[in-house]
């Protein structure tokens, strides 16, 4: 299902009600939740439903589809801030509501196993916000990862990896990484939700939902998701 919305505001409204629909759909929903410019308008708008009473979170499970590793968590960049001080403070969220990837590498299979087995005792997934990368990433799932990928440490693209360097002071010898749900995972949940927005998206799109299901462009999969939504602002159409 393809949803255009004619401008940013309209784009915003539109995501916020997904999530919305869902919570009051299943009030024990498990949602999973991404961070960047394309959800921030849709965190902002969730806030302001629930402060009008439009839905109860208190019984939700949320998790962010990715994280940056090696990288302080009080960090202001990093997907656990954003989220806290975007949409999970607001919503009144205690930690135990709110799980994120481990950020320890030596430490991560085993943490990653124990993310994916609370995720399954909680019912597992019922509705993933996904964006989408400018190369058709999703969360750090870059071009030409299989997409039999499950939740793993990935690479950066070295834009990002720069730009967290700077704005942390983080030594060149520390390695840094991108803890990830994989796109088998992602699949794996009973509704998505892919949005995209901007210009600069247009073209990716267009491969996304037009080209060759191909690890090149890794949200081309999502074309084969029983249930995935794409909701687009107009301008980020072909």
């Amino acid at each position: 299902m393809i949803t255009i919305a004619d401008t940013e505001q309209a784009f915003d409204r539109q995501a916020a009600s997904r999530v919305v629909e869902q919570i009051c759909r299943k009030p024990d929903s498990v949602v999973g939740l991404s961070t960047g410019q394309t959800t921030k308008g849709m965190h902002r708008l969730l806030t302001e439903a629930y402060r009008a009473g439009r839905f109860d979170p208190s019984r939700v499970t949320f998790f962010g589809v990715d994280e940056v590793v090696n990288v302080p968590r009080s960090y202001a960049g990093s997907c656990y801030t954003l989220l806290r001080t975007e949409l999970m403070d607001a919503l009144e969220v205690p930690d135990e509501r709110f799980l994120m990837l481990p950020v320890e590498p030596e430490r991560f299979e085993d943490g990653a196993i124990a993310f994916q087995a609370e995720l399954k005792r909680r019912g597992g997934i019922d509705l993933l916000v996904l964006g989408l990368g400018r190369n058709g990433h999703l969360g750090f799932n870059q071009p030409g990862t299989p997409f039999n990928s499950v939740t793993r440490l990935a690479r950066m693209d070295e834009e990002l990896e720069a730009r967290i360097r700077r704005e942390t002071g983080i030594a060149p010898q520390v390695k840094l990484f991108g803890a990830t749900l994989g796109l088998k995972d992602i699949m794996h949940a009973r509704a998505l939700l892919l949005t995209a927005k901007g210009e600069c998206k247009a073209d990716i799109v267009k491969r996304m939902l037009e080209g060759d299901i191909s690890p090149d462009v890794p949200a081309s999969i999502l074309q084969l998701h029983p249930n995935c939504e794409f909701l687009l602002q107009a301008d980020a159409t072909p």
